[in-house]
């Protein structure tokens, strides 16, 4: 079934007992509000990634530093292993929770919270996809993952790219979604008043209408939030985007605050370039950037009526497409219409 039709009778009903339960909410707990709506959600998803066959696991590489994953919990050695890299929105459950069962069907998964997202965090003063890389490298190292191919959404192609490039022994292959590794100062700053806000607002959102507006910009047909309540958007936005939310946005200035990277190199592993042609955060014509810069190792795949969260909106074509790619079977184009239905949007 394809994961994205579960996806608006999910957020009816949760709406629905939210609205029952809000007064309960309101009279119980008076002033010191619980965020008990966020916190039942955000229980049923870690609940889901277990019966996927995952579980949490934290590496403190020093005192300074600890790293959140959700990990494969029997390593099997007839599988090829994936690191999962998340974007901005939510840690790593919330972002592939449409995708893991499929993809732990074929893969042991390794699903790390970046840092300064969920339950990563650090002390050091490093904000630089350079330092996500070589932390996470490290903490695959710690986990005994020799060699591995990565998928990346949106802000996680930074760090795809860098871990590509500093680790090109133990990665084998790279998949990005939606991410804007190439842009240049120009395309940034017309990409910026296109959309007619401040990125910081945009990606770090501090009230419910803020939020509404970032899931509008990213989805092209869906509209999760449709019947979700303010109160539980809030609820999530306290939980998930304003813990460490001064790390955040060090993080995204300096995204923003470096120069276009010319000095990008052309990756040695091949890559898929996965893009929605609907994406309004990071244009389809970056894909083929992208990979007019990574040269012919690299393949580009547009699905069809897509925003820039492929990840929620097509989850199945996207998992198909990683699968074929990272399996290397001969033919990882695209299975015909009669094929495989679920990729039918896919040119």
């Amino acid at each position: 079934m394809d994961s994205t039709k579960l996806l608006h009778p999910f957020t009816f009903y949760l709406s629905t007992a939210l609205a029952i339960f809000r007064y309960l909410q309101t009279g119980f707990f008076g002033l010191k509000r619980i965020p008990i709506f966020f916190t039942i959600v955000d229980t049923v998803i870690s609940l889901y990634f277990r019966l996927c066959g995952l579980s949490p696991f934290t590496i403190d590489l020093d005192d300074q530093t600890t790293m959140h994953f959700w990990t494969s919990n029997h390593r099997r050695f007839n599988k090829p292993n994936l690191v999962m890299i998340h974007g901005y929105g939510g840690d790593a459950r919330w972002q592939f929770v449409y995708q893991v069962r499929s993809l732990s069907q074929n893969f042991n998964l390794y699903v790390p919270d970046l840092l300064f997202f969920g339950k990563s965090s650090s002390k050091r003063s490093g904000r630089t996809d350079t330092f996500q890389a070589r932390c996470l490298a490290e903490c695959l190292k710690r986990l005994g993952v020799d060699r591995f191919s990565v998928y990346s959404i949106s802000y996680g192609g930074f760090v795809a790219c860098r871990i590509a490039e500093i680790f090109p022994e133990e990665v084998e292959k790279v998949v990005i979604v939606s991410s804007g590794v190439v842009s240049s100062d120009d395309q940034i700053e017309e990409q910026i008043k296109k959309i007619g806000r401040d990125p910081a607002a945009i990606l770090l959102p501090e009230h419910p209408q803020d939020l509404r507006f970032l899931v509008n910009l990213s989805v092209y047909k869906c509209k999760p939030l449709r019947w979700l309540p303010d109160i539980f958007l809030q609820e999530f936005i306290n939980a998930m985007v304003n813990h460490q939310r001064k790390e955040k946005l060090e993080l995204l200035e300096h995204l923003l605050a470096k120069k276009a990277d010319i000095s990008l190199p052309i990756l040695t592993q091949e890559t898929l370039l996965i893009w929605g042609d609907q994406d309004n955060v990071f244009p389809v014509n970056l894909a083929y950037q992208l990979q007019r810069h990574l040269g012919p190792k690299s393949r580009v795949k547009i699905i069809k009526d897509i925003g820039h969260a492929a990840n929620i909106e097509s989850p199945d074509a996207v998992n198909d497409l990683i699968t074929s790619f990272v399996l290397g079977r001969s033919k990882w184009d695209i299975p015909s219409v009669s094929e495989k239905s679920s990729l039918s949007q896919v040119y």
